[in-house]
């Protein structure tokens, strides 16, 4: 099985504690897009964002996106398989 490229977090109950750890290991895995729909989506995109920047040494690029509260996990899927700048699989996380 490919290891997914792509990331759709959904988000039940905003934001996590264990969130710093999914993003490093997003980041070990060469993960290049991450799409957040769910609970304070805005909010874990922002997190992530700067989980990726770090103290801006070495900083990973990774796309992401929030989706507003009106679309579902599906829109969100959809979005991330058009994506044809990040190859690869999608694969959904709850948080």
């Amino acid at each position: 099985m490919d290891t997914p490229r792509k990331i759709v977090l959904h988000s039940l109950g905003g934001s996590r504690s264990n969130l710093p750890a999914l993003v490093t290991a997003w980041i070990a895995q060469g993960v290049g897009y991450v799409g957040v729909v769910g609970e304070d989506a805005a909010a874990i995109e922002d997190e992530i964002d700067w989980l990726c920047i770090g103290d801006g040494k070495n900083s990973y690029f990774m796309l992401t996106a929030a989706h507003a509260s009106g679309e579902t996990l599906q829109d969100a899927i959809q979005l991330a398989e058009q994506i044809s700048t990040v190859a690869g699989t999608v694969a959904v996380v709850e948080l």
